[in-house]
């Protein structure tokens, strides 16, 4: 049964994430020393002890939700609960892509780092704070979605930014868009409509000067071949090291295509998903797409456990 390694993207950044493994394991406590080192300041106190508000803005929550990533990741290695023999294949969501990169060795932890803060920077300054958002769709069907969008474009521009899964679309725009979809959800036959903790319109026209930033940031990072398999978001299928710095580019206007990843992934065998990050947004996400699929989320010290149990399962069917 094939595995796939998946990484959380912005939004599923909270205070404390990490801070167990960062008290724990010295490999961990490295990622983050590393992490300040790379990117000019003390970020992981912010991280650890700092303000929610703080940690949202998209210049801080995205390296530091990668370098999380990483430092789960390096501590499931070291206690031998994961090795290159574990897993098939990997995928990132959005932000997600850059952790997916450094543990398929295609991109330095450092480069993406600093890859990121680049990044970060340009997406947020693509737009004045507070002047675009993203809101989440759940339970809606295809028609329903192009139903709001309809009613939304009266109060500004909106678009789709990430198809998550059936059932659950996020849109981003303008704010005033954004607050009518927010307001009017039941009216508009949304079953649950949620403002997502983020400080950019993601993934759409009204940040391209961002993408504009990036095509010529790129040529100063180089990619190594990947280990395994990576799942683009902008095409939802497998990418080399020779495409992926201009599907990053396109990455940041273009709509993540998670569902049909996690669609492509099961088509070649993949039936277990480890989210490793914080949060459990993707493990839920696997789940809408099968029963029959196990999906696991790591975020914890305690959640190890899940590992083990899985790994037991798991080695029981193959001997039966």
């Amino acid at each position: 049964m094939k595995t796939a390694l998946i990484f959380p993207g912005q939004g599923s950044q909270y205070v404390k994430m990490g801070h167990d493994f960062y008290s724990k394991y010295d490999v961990s406590r490295d990622i983050y020393e590393r992490l300040n080192e790379s990117i000019g300041r003390n970020l992981s106190k912010l991280i650890f002890s700092g303000e929610e508000e703080e940690l949202l803005q998209t210049q801080n929550s995205q390296p530091a939700i990668m370098a999380t990533s990483i430092c789960i990741f390096e501590a499931l290695k070291y206690e031998n609960l994961l090795d290159i023999k574990s897993y098939g294949c990997v995928a990132g969501h959005s932000l997600g892509e850059y952790s997916s990169l450094v543990v398929n060795q295609g991109l330095r932890f450092e480069d993406s780092v600093k890859l990121l803060k680049f990044r970060s920077k340009a997406m947020q300054e693509s737009m004045p704070l507070g002047t675009g958002g993203m809101i989440a769709l759940i339970g809606c069907a295809e028609e329903d979605v192009e139903n709001v969008m309809l009613n939304a474009e009266k109060y500004g521009k909106i678009f789709i930014a990430n198809d998550n899964s059936k059932g659950q679309i996020v849109l981003s725009g303008e704010i005033s868009a954004v607050d009518y979809i927010s307001s009017n959800a039941k009216e508009l036959g949304v079953k649950r409509a949620i403002k997502l903790p983020v400080s950019a319109p993601f993934h759409c026209e009204l940040i391209n000067k961002a993408s504009i930033a990036m095509k010529e940031e790129m040529p100063n990072y180089s990619f190594n071949p990947f280990t395994v398999p990576l799942y683009s978001n902008v095409t939802s299928k497998v990418c080399n090291e020779k495409e992926i710095a201009n599907l990053l580019v396109e990455q940041i206007i273009s709509k993540v295509r998670w569902r049909e990843i996690v669609e492509n992934m099961i088509k070649d065998g993949v039936q277990n998903f480890i989210e490793i990050g914080p949060g459990n947004v993707l493990t839920n996400l696997v789940k809408r797409a099968s029963k029959d699929l196990i999906a696991i989320s790591i975020s914890k010290i305690e959640d190890f456990d899940k590992l083990e149990n899985e790994a037991r399962k798991i080695r029981k069917a193959i001997a039966i």
